[in-house]
């Protein structure tokens, strides 16, 4: 099976399980946008293009480096969900480790088990991560539009820790969570559309003893925010 077929399969293997998450996250795409209005905000779009450290209602995030202007990061165009071998706990060193060293093999943003979002990176910088987007064989998704397209130099990245020992355990609901109320974010800040958001998997030859990122892009497709629009489908 090759193609959208193949991301259907995927899509049904984790279908079960994300769809109980999005729908205890039912109405992110405009609860969010209220909040954020409540807060002081003009609108989603706004607090999406602030610098410092813009404070996502429903999100537990910290910024090691704060934020510059958006227009001075428009090299993002896609957004990879990874998951590393970390224990439990070790988002924040990892985040650590990666400011220290903007552009050593690791990622911009990193997520702990309970929620936590570590923005460890100036935006401008371009970690290494990713293998190129060396893979063509269309097993998840048409690779044509992938292949040697999806790099680090302008996808954003961004890691799931906590499948140490047991890299077949799933990111946990806090993770899912997060991601979920963290993408619109994204998605407006860099005008991402939902259908340029990849696993690892999905884009470069990985680990065979599991998916990485895949439930975590399915659930992403799944939302479905339109930037610009403020909007996400239904669960």
């Amino acid at each position: 099976m090759r193609g959208r077929g193949n991301l259907a399969c995927v899509g049904a293997l984790v279908g079960a399980r994300v769809g109980v998450l999005l729908g205890i996250l039912a109405g992110i795409g405009t609860g969010i946008p209220q909040a954020a209005a409540q807060d002081g905000s003009a609108s989603y779009a706004a607090l999406a293009r602030q610098s410092g450290q813009p404070q996502i209602p429903g999100l537990t995030i910290v910024y090691l480096h704060p934020l510059g202007n958006p227009a001075d990061a428009r090299h993002w165009k896609h957004i990879i969900a990874h998951q590393t071998e970390g224990p439990p706990g070790s988002a924040r060193a990892l985040a650590q480790q990666q400011f220290q060293m903007p552009t050593k093999r690791g990622v911009s943003i990193w997520v702990e088990t309970d929620g936590t979002v570590f923005w460890s990176t100036p935006e401008t910088a371009v970690p290494t991560h990713g293998d190129g987007a060396n893979r063509n064989d269309n097993r998840y998704i048409d690779n044509s539009k992938t292949y040697r397209t999806v790099v680090k130099t302008n996808s954003l990245g961004v890691e799931f820790v906590g499948n140490f020992p047991d890299v077949r355990k799933p990111v946990t609901p806090e993770q899912m969570k997060a991601w979920l109320t963290l993408l619109p974010f994204l998605q407006e800040r860099y005008r991402i559309a939902a259908e340029n958001i990849y696993a690892h998997n999905w884009i470069d030859f990985k680990d065979r003893r599991y998916c990485e990122g895949c439930e975590l892009a399915t659930a992403a497709r799944q939302l479905g925010y339109v930037p610009g629009r403020g909007t996400a489908n239904s669960p």
